[in-house]
């Protein structure tokens, strides 16, 4: 794959994280390594309009205690 080459000529280390950017800007504005149970993702998606997404444990009963209300 083009990006394990890429990493092997910048001498870097793969790392699995989620990344938040200001997509008016450019600017990576949070960010959020992530080792142990995960080691890669799969995916890449926007959130329109979201202005507090939060993550869920997935080794942990914690998503049976998460409740949203309304739109916030």
């Amino acid at each position: 794959m083009a990006l394990d080459a890429a990493l092997v000529q910048k001498e870097a280390k793969p790392q699995c994280g989620i990344g938040v950017i200001d997509l008016r800007s450019g600017d990576l504005v949070h960010s959020l390594r992530i080792a142990g149970a995960v080691s890669e993702l799969y995916d890449v998606v926007t959130l329109p309009n979201v202005q507090r997404p939060m993550a869920i444990g997935i080794r942990s009963d914690e998503i049976r205690h998460v409740i949203s209300m309304g739109d916030g």
